[in-house]
């Protein structure tokens, strides 16, 4: 019997949906038995998310300083043959309960010289959180071979205005004139195919996996016109949440003060950088178009597009 160990944490669903349709090929299979591990924060996020509340967590979740969790339900000296880590992404950072779980002593023993699948149900930028999430496997000595990620159907520039409504609203199409936050029902169903495309690696022997099984099944998309972004915006990201660390904890009028700066300043980054970057990289297309494959080759790994 192959054992197949499922980590995941979502705040508004989409993501438990996610992991549900991946892993429905997986539980109807009577040569695999699938075990889930629902993370829960020892103090629970709210959601909807207050205004101010969803950026007092940004300087930890930056720098992915692991937050308390409830009691971990896993035998953490299990082996498993496949591990699912399904993932957020928060801030270009890999949402706070998924860092306090690789930060955790039953991490490090679960996921040592175990395959890792990663899955992502994010807004569109996950590149970052990908390679913070990669370094940490890597320290943990995990062997990464697969890569799965879906985002939001409403495109790039309507993500920035419905992402957050939905966020602060808790609804995923909170007015007629927004279009509707979230990844495509169908796309999500679809997802399927990578459950079926680990069934069959999983019962074709007994060997260790070692090599990527969603090859060809358009397990990842880069958007290249993203990259150069996400990099500025992770390094802008990383200052300020140093900043805003040593204003004070997470309540402190301190940091709510300095918070109020930085939103301001997001706003401004979103509207300037973000579009110029993406104009930028695109006249400038032509001259890189050798750098952007090789870009775009690393960052689809190991699954590619």
């Amino acid at each position: 019997m192959r054992q197949v160990l499922v980590v995941h944490f979502s705040q508004t669903g989409q993501l438990n949906r996610l992991v549900q349709s991946v892993c429905a090929p997986l539980q109807a299979s009577d040569g695999i038995q699938v075990d889930f591990l629902a993370l829960q924060p020892a103090t629970p996020f709210p959601f909807p998310w207050p205004f101010l509340g969803f950026f007092r967590i940004f300087p930890e979740t930056v720098l992915m300083k692991p937050q308390p969790l409830l009691p971990l339900k896993v035998d953490a000296d299990k082996r498993y043959d496949l591990i699912i880590l399904a993932y957020q992404v928060w801030f270009l950072s890999p949402s706070l309960p998924f860092t306090s779980f690789l930060a955790s002593p039953e991490a490090a023993r679960l996921l040592k010289d175990t395959p890792v699948i990663t899955l992502i149900g994010c807004r569109n930028m996950w590149l970052m959180a990908q390679e913070k999430v990669k370094a940490r496997l890597q320290a943990l000595g995990a062997r990464l071979v697969d890569n799965a990620v879906l985002t939001d159907a409403c495109g790039t520039a309507a993500s920035f205005l419905a992402t957050p409504l939905w966020m602060f609203t808790g609804r995923q199409k909170p007015y007629s004139w927004v279009p509707r936050a979230g990844i495509d029902e169908a796309q999500m169903a679809a997802a399927s195919r990578f459950g079926d495309a680990m069934v069959r690696r999983l019962l074709a022997d007994q060997r260790p996996i070692e090599r990527p099984m969603l090859s060809g099944l358009g397990a990842v998309k880069v958007d290249e016109k993203l990259i150069a972004s996400e990099k500025v915006g992770n390094r802008s990201f990383t200052l300020w949440s140093r900043l805003l660390s040593a204003l004070g904890p997470q309540h402190s009028r301190r940091r709510g003060a300095g918070l109020v700066v930085y939103i301001v300043f997001l706003i401004c980054l979103i509207l300037t950088v973000v579009p110029i970057s993406a104009l930028l990289k695109k006249l400038l297309a032509p001259l890189l178009k050798a750098r952007i494959r090789r870009q775009k080759a690393y960052f689809a790994g190991p699954s590619g597009e």
